[in-house]
C-alpha cells in the first residue's frame, strides 16, 4: 500500500478531530508502519482482529478481519493462524482465546477495559445465580470470560431477539446492559412475546451518551434525516430512530437506503468514520462519540506487539474458565440457527 492508495481510503473521513484529520502528510507517516506490520505477519504466522470502532488507519490498513462482536466471534472459529492480535477490548480477545485455545491472542491497546463489561464480575453472577435458581441466564457478549462461566446462553446485538425469543424458558436473567435490555422487553412486547426479564444495571458510557432531545433537534434542522441507532442507546432514542441495529446491521441497512437523505449514526465514531470512508456519496451528520479504550488501539501499539509478542499484554483463561464460557458462546450459535 502506498500513501497516495492510503489517502485514497480515508479522505473521505471528515475531519474534527485529531483522530480523524488524514492528510497526505500523515498518511505517509502512517505506510512504514503498515508495511512492518504486515512483514511481521507473514513472519510470525499472525492476523490482526479489529473491531469496527477502531480507528480507520487500522481496519483500512492492517486488519484482516473486521466487524462486530457476532462476525468476530464466527471469524475466530476459522483462523488458521498461530497467533491473533486483537485490536479491540479485552473482553473481545477472550472471546477468540475461548475459540482457540491453542493459540496465543494478544492486545495492543493501552487501554483494554470496557465500562460495560467491566459493570460485573464473577461475585455479581453468584448472587444472581442464587437468587433466580429457575432462569436461564442469557449474557451480552460484551462480558468477561469468568462472566461467560456462569451463564447459558452468550448473545450479541445483532442477535439477541432470536436467541432470547428460541429459548423455551420465559424466565430469563440478562446481563450486563440495562438500556439494552429494555430495549428487548419493548422489542419482545411489540411482537406480543411474553418473557420476563431480570435486568442489570451496567451501561456503555459510550451509548448512554445519547438522548431523545439530540434527534429531536436534528431532526428539525435536517428533513428526511434518517436517525440510525445501536441497541445499547436509551429506549427514547431507539423508539425514535429509523432503524436500531448492531454495527453491521447498521451497515447493511444503510448501503441500501438512498444517498439523498442525509444520516445521523448513533454509536462509537469508528463506525462513523467507516461509513464515511466507504460510502462518499453518503451525507453524515452530527457528531459521534469515542471510545476511550476502543481509541487506545493504534499502529504502533500493534506493532511493538508484533515486535515483542513475549512482552505483549497476553489473554489467559483458566481452563475451566475457558470451557464453561464456550458451552455459552457454543449455545449462540446453535440458538442463532434456529
Amino acid at each position: 500500500m502506498t500513501a497516495i492508495e492510503l489517502y485514497e481510503k480515508l479522505k473521505t473521513i471528515q475531519p474534527g478531530s485529531v483522530l480523524c484529520n488524514y492528510s497526505m502528510e500523515a498518511c505517509e507517516s502512517m505506510i512504514p508502519l503498515i508495511h512492518e506490520i504486515n512483514e511481521l505477519k507473514k513472519e510470525k504466522n499472525a492476523v490482526v482482529f479489529a473491531h469496527s470502532y477502531v480507528s480507520p488507519e487500522i481496519t483500512m490498513s492492517v486488519a484482516d478481519f473486521v466487524g462486530d462482536s457476532f462476525k468476530l466471534s464466527r471469524d475466530a472459529t476459522k483462523v488458521e493462524a498461530d497467533l491473533i492480535v486483537f485490536a479491540a477490548v479485552r473482553f473481545m480477545g477472550e472471546t477468540a482465546k475461548i475459540l482457540n485455545p491453542n493459540k496465543r491472542v494478544l492486545i495492543p491497546g493501552s487501554m483494554t477495559g470496557c465500562s460495560l463489561a467491566d459493570s460485573i464480575n464473577a461475585d455479581d453472577m453468584k448472587a444472581l445465580k442464587a437468587k433466580y435458581p429457575e432462569h436461564t441466564f442469557v449474557c451480552y457478549i460484551n462480558t468477561t470470560a469468568e462472566v461467560k462461566a456462569y451463564c447459558d446462553v452468550c448473545v450479541t446485538s445483532s442477535n439477541v431477539i432470536q436467541v432470547i425469543k428460541s429459548i423455551p424458558n420465559d424466565k430469563i436473567v440478562f446481563v450486563p446492559d440495562y438500556l439494552m435490555g429494555e430495549n428487548i422487553k419493548a422489542d419482545l412486547k411489540k411482537q406480543g412475546i411474553q418473557k420476563e426479564l431480570v435486568l442489570f444495571d451496567g451501561v456503555c458510557y459510550v451509548h448512554e451518551q445519547y438522548d431523545h432531545e439530540m434527534i429531536r433537534f436534528f431532526r428539525e434542522q435536517n428533513p428526511n434525516l434518517q436517525v440510525i441507532s445501536h441497541p445499547e442507546c436509551n429506549p427514547g432514542v431507539a423508539m425514535l430512530s429509523d432503524y436500531v441495529g448492531s454495527t453491521s446491521q447498521m451497515v447493511e441497512y444503510i448501503q441500501k437506503e438512498s444517498p439523498q437523505n442525509p444520516f445521523l449514526v448513533l454509536t462509537e465514531c469508528g463506525l462513523n468514520a467507516k461509513l464515511q470512508a466507504e460510502l462518499p456519496n453518503h451525507t453524515f451528520i452530527g457528531s459521534c462519540s469515542m471510545c476511550k479504550y476502543m481509541k487506545s488501539n493504534s499502529l504502533t501499539g500493534i506493532l511493538n506487539t508484533l515486535r515483542n509478542p513475549d512482552q505483549a499484554d497476553e489473554v489467559i483463561i483458566q481452563e475451566d474458565t475457558r470451557v464453561k464460557a464456550l458451552k455459552s458462546i457454543e449455545a449462540m450459535f446453535q440458538y442463532a440457527k434456529t
